[in-house]
């Protein structure tokens, strides 16, 4: 019975380990979108604010950066789950 209880105790560590994994790639994806979120759609916005962005450029950038981060939660919370 000794070796099943290792062969247990090592599918455990495995899956541990997986978890683990797939949460901290769910952290970086969610930090991923908040970084282009911030990038893209803020610094955006203080760009045409200020008078050095072209309006089509301004959505463009709004538009990419929001479906970034929209896709890198999306892919964050299939990791969590």
């Amino acid at each position: 019975m000794g070796n099943w209880d290792r062969e247990q105790a090592l599918r455990r560590e495995n899956r541990e380990r997986d978890k683990v994994k797939r949460e901290l790639l769910a952290k970086y994806l969610y930090d991923l979108s908040k970084l282009t979120f911030t990038a893209l759609v803020l610094g955006g916005i203080i760009a045409f604010l200020q008078g050095s962005m072209e309006a089509r450029i301004f959505y463009i950038m709004i538009a990419f950066g929001g479906f970034v981060a929209a896709i890198c939660v999306l892919g964050a919370n299939k990791l969590i789950k």
